[in-house]
């Protein structure tokens, strides 16, 4: 029987990796018939945390929610590398946060002249980014020009580097940078929003269409909260899942099998991490407010797709792991993906399988664009507006390389036993399958073992 599912899902792997095509219908029409397209994509945010979110919730309500939607690779740089391009981590050339194989340096080299905000850009459309770029970005680096670099395809550009903390942090603006400092004001969830309303309306004002991206630093840690949330959630704890310290690992690789328990400190440590979590996304889901009003008053509301994402999921106590992402558990390659818009249907839920490589795809269909053979991703736009994919693939896949985690590294994990080797999963509606570089294999049926 594993063998049985492991050919099987290595042939599925073939058709991922054999590349798709996209539908050619048209975008919802937009001032000059094309649809503009928000895209707000948050930071180490996993499925469960959407409860604490009621805007969010409502959107799920009005819209459309995938429930099988995984990234290519759970962290940071890579992910948003596989949404910028549409490509996988092996034809990004990214799959960590720092060099030689990851990081700003290597995307800035390879992929950063044909993204989704060239693309668009090129096509007419006033295109946005507000927030986190990709790691190692510098927004004082001038990268050999004149003043601090802005990446090609954007006509509005306020990204910060290290704004983690989101406070005292640089923003490069359009070339130059303003430092903010510790004021309720200089919150930087509020203020990308705060600017990303304000492009909405200069925009809209014009007749032009656009594309906005905006990319809050959290709920990624420290998970700061806005002052207005320091002290919501009071009693929240980490959910205790079946898996959560998950006693008998003797079924798993040599990596998780060997971690002892967690101990009541760092059960207490999962609490506090995950009470501050929930509380740094409620700025976020102010903003999804904010955005959705602003949209309305502006005439835009029924011509604007709202589209909410993260770049990869989290882990906090599952199978006895501390913090952390990486893995090809659920709980960090499967996360939300939350859509509003124009021909989209109310309250429905999709359970087919798409990655965040088909992100760039569907906001071109979106945009009445052409596809693109040579992306690996597919458009999801049937599927947006309650029809039928573009292709059938019900297949995704996970690339993983085990990242330095360098001292400058945001991601690095403080039990660096809990990185998982470099691996490939390929995932199905059936069942997960996992090679590790170290020679193990892994096999889970999703079907009797959900968890």
């Amino acid at each position: 029987m594993v063998l049985r599912a492991r050919l099987a899902l290595c042939a599925a792997a073939v058709l991922v990796l054999a590349g798709c095509t996209t539908s050619d219908s048209p975008g919802s029409s937009a001032p000059d018939g094309r649809a503009n397209i928000v895209f707000v994509l948050v930071d180490d945010m996993d499925s469960g945390l959407v409860q604490f979110m009621p805007h969010l919730q409502q959107m799920q309500r009005d819209g459309v929610t995938f429930s099988d939607f995984t990234v290519t690779d759970s962290l940071c740089c890579p992910s948003r590398s596989s949404i910028l391009t549409g490509k996988f981590p092996h034809n990004t050339g990214v799959f960590t946060n720092e060099p030689p194989d990851g990081g700003f340096g290597v995307f800035h080299e390879r992929d950063e002249r044909d993204t989704i905000g060239t693309e668009l850009q090129q096509a007419g459309y006033r295109t946005g980014f507000l927030g986190k770029y990709l790691n190692g970005y510098q927004p004082r680096a001038p990268l050999g020009g004149d003043r601090p670099f802005v990446p090609p395809g954007w006509n509005e550009w306020a990204v910060a580097g290290n704004g983690y903390a989101n406070y005292d942090y640089n923003l490069n603006v359009n070339g130059r940078v303003e430092h903010h400092g510790r004021r309720p004001e200089d919150y930087l969830t509020d203020v990308i929003a705060k600017r990303g309303n304000a492009f909405i309306r200069a925009n809209a004002a014009e007749g032009t269409p656009f594309f906005l991206e905006v990319a809050p630093f959290v709920p990624h840690s420290p998970s700061t909260p806005a002052p207005r949330h320091k002290n919501a959630f009071p009693d929240l704890t980490a959910p205790r899942g079946p898996a959560f310290n998950e006693a008998d690992r003797s079924d798993k690789p040599a990596w998780l099998r060997d971690l002892p328990p967690l101990s009541p400190e760092q059960i207490e440590s999962a609490d506090q991490k995950y009470r501050k979590r929930a509380r740094s996304l409620l700025a976020v889901d102010d903003m999804l407010a904010e955005f959705q009003r602003t949209l309305a008053e502006t005439g835009q509301a029924q011509r604007t797709h709202l589209v909410f994402a993260s770049d990869n999921g989290f882990h906090l106590g599952e199978h006895a792991l501390e913090a952390g992402k990486q893995t090809a558990f659920d709980t960090d390659v499967r996360v939300p993906l939350i859509a509003n818009g124009p021909g989209v249907p109310s309250g429905v839920v999709v359970d087919r399988s798409v990655q965040n490589i088909d992100l760039r795809p569907t906001f071109a269909e979106l945009a009445g664009l052409p596809p693109r053979p040579d992306l690996d991703g597919m458009s999801f736009a049937g599927l947006l507006r309650g029809g039928s994919p573009a292709a059938d693939r019900d297949v995704a896949l996970v690339e993983h390389h085990a990242p330095r985690n360098g001292p400058g590294d945001p991601d690095q994990q403080r039990n660096q036993e809990g990185i998982p080797p470099t691996y490939t999963s390929i995932r199905t509606p059936e069942g997960t399958y996992v090679e590790y570089a170290t020679g193990e294999h892994e096999y889970y049926d999703n079907r009797t073992d959900p968890d």
